[in-house]
């Protein structure tokens, strides 16, 4: 807690900066006093055709999943991701995460939110949303979980209940980056469990999370709700 209240006393005494490119904000052309209306436009969005497994753009419209996902068993049903992961959502999403910026949340949910209207995502479909939980050490050492950040806006949005307790991360990993596609895997086996199988079973699930990368952690907390007798189990990422 004094840390984030640190973090924010700095980002009201010092000049403003883009969290991007890091230049002074003009409040003339800046998006809410975070990043510059150039960076802004400069995030790569992900664009039709959508691979119907992890969501992401497909360059050779032969088939409706990609190869990589067809090389793969992923328990969640679909995934989608309004941005490709790289450049400025990129940055964006490290402050989020790593530098106590949790009022980024609100903006970078507006993106998901705005792609759920656009490609019409079957929200109406889905019972509850469930945010990706972080193990209690790694919450403790950021002081939120960006996801359960981002389900908050989103439900909020679309008039759902947000499933904060039902899916616990009961075991704590390694982050996942740099590892290959084969350790994430199992870096994250076994990692999550859920007692509360009531408000799950036979229930339609979207589960939310900042990034999707090769969709370890994701599947596998698919599976578990899976286990618990949940029925459809999307995923929505920020990015992927």
């Amino acid at each position: 807690m004094l840390r984030r209240f640190i973090n924010s006393l700095v980002d009201i005494v010092y000049p403003k900066i883009c969290l991007a490119c890091k230049n002074k904000l003009r409040e003339q052309s800046c998006i809410e006093n975070i990043v510059c209306a150039e960076c802004w436009g400069k995030i790569k969005k992900n664009l039709p055709p959508f691979c119907h497994s992890c969501g992401r753009h497909l360059e050779k419209f032969v088939s409706k999943i990609c190869p990589s996902c067809l090389r793969k068993q992923l328990h969640f049903d679909r995934a989608f991701s309004p941005c490709v992961y790289e450049g400025v959502i990129k940055k964006l999403i490290h402050a989020f995460k790593y530098q106590n910026k949790d009022y980024l949340g609100f903006k970078l949910s507006r993106l998901m939110i705005e792609f759920i209207k656009e490609y019409n995502v079957p929200v109406d479909l889905l019972d509850s949303i469930l945010p990706i939980p972080l193990h209690k050490t790694r919450l403790r050492e950021r002081e939120f979980n960006q996801a359960e950040v981002l389900s908050n806006h989103i439900a909020k949005e679309f008039n759902k209940t947000v499933l904060s307790d039902c899916l616990m991360r009961h075991r704590y990993t390694k982050t996942q980056t740099g590892l290959k596609d084969s350790l994430r895997l199992l870096n994250v086996k076994g990692s999550f469990s859920t007692n509360q199988g009531k408000a799950i079973k036979g229930k339609n699930i979207l589960l939310v999370d900042d990034v999707l990368t090769t969709g370890s952690t994701a599947s596998e907390a698919a599976y578990v709700l899976k286990n618990a007798g949940a029925n459809i189990v999307f995923v929505l990422t920020l990015a992927s």
